[in-house]
This record gives structure tokens, sequence and C-alpha cells, in this order.
């Protein structure tokens, strides 16, 4: 409390000479940071810590553990949101400190804005951090592997912008969580609960960010083969399909109950099947898909940012 009071008096001093409001929103935060410092030294100590381990394992050309770590850096918006989310909010609002800021006049717009911009800068610093040194590493991975596993969320979520637009909506929406329960535990765990199911909504409409292509073949069934005519690195969105002379769409299964290879190119040949048909999306979708993502993320981070002003400027602290 003492530092607080130190803190507001001292800016009231100095907002004489050099301006009320810049030194306003100094004292708010610094008062923040020392609040947060260690939630926020622990996040930022451990990114460097993991960014070391990638650029490691990546100079020297090691691709074992790259599982492991993309398990890893694939919870880390789960974990931002549970203990720095959660906490940022329900931690003042249980034990009274937002009522001593609210007592400094400190009005609650500056209250929410300076921690959620100090938390957010946080945020993204470590896993803009994380996201750039991980996907250096899947450089090498998708080399020495295969480049199909592009749209994979252990890559596509753990590299570019989409692990810096989770983590952003995972411990905003945790900070909303709450500030609505105003109880810290039952935020965690709700926030939890939030956090796992938005992993699991988003790996689920992956494939709906792309725009999928259509190959066909007209060289028959048994000259060329899906997997020998897609683009190296293609992702199959479904099975393959017979295609006719005039562009009709078959079943693999209709010449099934043909009994002998004579007997199946017959059929196929009464049927008039031609080629293959393949739905695809191709790996030179990826960037574009992970931007036009990210961008849903961060629309819906800034509905529960405008929430959270909304709902923090109308409840008594």
């Amino acid at each position: 409390m003492s530092s607080l009071t130190s803190t507001s008096t001292t800016t009231g001093a100095r907002a004489a000479g050099t301006g009320r409001l810049p030194q306003l929103f100094k004292g708010m935060a610094w008062l923040v940071w020392r609040q947060h410092r260690a939630a926020f030294w622990t996040v930022l100590g451990a990114s460097a810590l993991a960014v070391a381990y990638i650029v490691f394992q990546r100079s020297q050309v090691y691709i074992g553990g790259y599982g492991t770590t993309s398990t890893g850096l694939r919870l880390v918006p789960i974990l931002l949101g549970v203990f720095l989310g959660a906490p940022l909010f329900a931690g003042d609002l249980e034990n009274g400190t937002a009522r001593l800021v609210a007592a400094q006049s400190v009005s609650r717009t500056r209250w929410l804005t300076t921690k959620l911009a100090l938390t957010s800068v946080v945020v993204v610093v470590s896993t803009v951090a994380l996201s750039a040194a991980f996907g250096w590493w899947f450089d090498l991975y998708q080399s020495e592997v295969t480049a199909a596993e592009w749209i994979f969320e252990y890559n596509f979520n753990t590299t570019g912008p989409v692990p810096v637009a989770l983590a952003l909506l995972s411990v905003l929406g945790g900070a909303a969580i709450g500030l609505v329960l105003r109880r810290t535990l039952a935020a965690m765990a709700v926030t939890l609960a939030f956090t796992v199911a938005v992993q699991l909504v988003w790996s689920h409409l992956l494939l709906s960010l792309g725009n999928v292509l259509t190959l066909t073949t007209s060289k028959g069934v048994t000259a060329e083969y899906p997997a020998q005519v897609l683009p190296t690195g293609a992702y199959r969105t479904g099975g393959a399909s017979y295609i006719t002379g005039d562009g009709k769409l078959l079943g693999v299964g209709t010449c099934a109950d043909a009994q002998t290879e004579r007997a199946t190119e017959l059929c196929l040949r009464k049927a008039d099947v031609v080629g293959w048909s393949i739905d695809y999306l191709p790996m030179s979708q990826m960037t574009g898909m992970q931007w036009f993502g990210a961008s849903i993320l961060l629309a819906l981070t800034a509905a529960v940012t405008a929430f959270l002003f909304l709902w923090g400027g109308k409840r008594p602290v």
C-alpha cells in the first residue's frame, strides 16, 4: 500500500511541471510491472530458455525432440491463459487491490488499459520469439521428413502468426473470465476449460482456412495414381474419386465387385472412367492460411477486449 501511495504522490508532484496524463501513465505502468513482475519475468525467462534450446537443436541439424518441443509450444497459450490471464484482474478484485487503485484517482479505463497493454506486450514478445525460432526448426524438419505435415496443428499452430494470436486470445479471454468471476482459482479453472476448447475448435477448423484445389487426370487409373500426380507437400483433403470422360465423379468402389484385374478393367471402361479426381491443399497456401487464421483470432481477441472495457467500466471494484 505504501508503494502505491508513494507512487501516486510522486506522480502528483511531477504533474504540475511535466503534464499529469503522461506521468500518471508512467506511474501506473510501473505499478503494474512491479505487481506482476514475477509472472512477467517468468514468461520472458522461460521463453528465452526455450528459444535457446530450439536454436541449439536446429544449429546442430537435429530433428530429435522436435515433436516434444512442438507439444510444449502448443501448451503455451493454455498456460499463459491460466497463469497470466486469469489472475490479471481476478487477483486485484479478490484481494482488494482494485479498490486501492481506484482510491488513488486512477480511472478504471487507465487501470484496464495499462494492465492489458503491458501484459500483451510480454505475451507478444515471448510468442514471437518462440514462433520465429521454431519456424526456423520447421524448415529443417519438413525437408528431412515430409512437407505434407505442414497442415497438422503441431506445425501450423506453432509457427508464423498463429501462436501469437492464439496466446493473445487465451490471455485476454482468461482476463475477461477473471474480471467476471472475481475469484482467482475459479477463473483459472474456467480459463483452462476455455483455452483447451479454443485449441480443439481451432484445430478442427484449420482445413477450412484454405482454398481447396482439384486435380484431375485423364490417362486412366492405372497409369497415374493420386500420390504420383499431386504437387510436393500437397495435403489431400479427402479420398480420390474416379472421373469419367464427361466429368462425372464415381466412388472408388464402383468396380469393387469385379473378381479379376481384367474384369475390373472392363468395368472401368464400361463406366467411361478415364482417371482420378483429387481435392488437395498445396503447401504454398500455408503462409496465407496462417495469416487469415490469425486475423480471425485477433478479431475475436478485439471483441474480448471490448467486452473487458464494457464490463470493467460498469461493475464496481
